[in-house]
């Protein structure tokens, strides 16, 4: 069996805060957020909608998908969110 590696996007009910991250269970990452677990930024800024993830086959491709996102800014962030979720909707419902 495969495993999967994610690298996401997290934001805001006003989706004015992203917040990138990665993790090899996204449900359980997810729960953390949405339930404040780990104390810190998303905790802080209430960030726990899933606006953006992509799968990847090893840790080492999602670590630099996250290295790349983070270098990025705002804007070109939310033109990639854009491409596949134009509403900004929140797919942690489908975890």
């Amino acid at each position: 069996m495969e495993k999967n590696y994610f690298a996401y996007i997290l934001t805001n009910a006003g989706n004015t805060v992203l917040y990138a991250g990665i993790t090899n269970d996204l449900r359980r990452r997810l729960e953390e957020h949405q339930k404040k677990l780990v104390p810190g930024f998303t905790a802080r800024y209430n960030v726990h909608k899933l606006i953006w993830y992509e799968a990847f086959s090893s840790p080492a491709e999602a670590i630099a998908a996250e290295k790349t996102i983070k270098g990025w800014g705002r804007g070109k962030k939310l033109a990639m969110i854009m491409k596949t979720n134009p509403t900004l909707a929140d797919f942690s419902k489908d975890f």
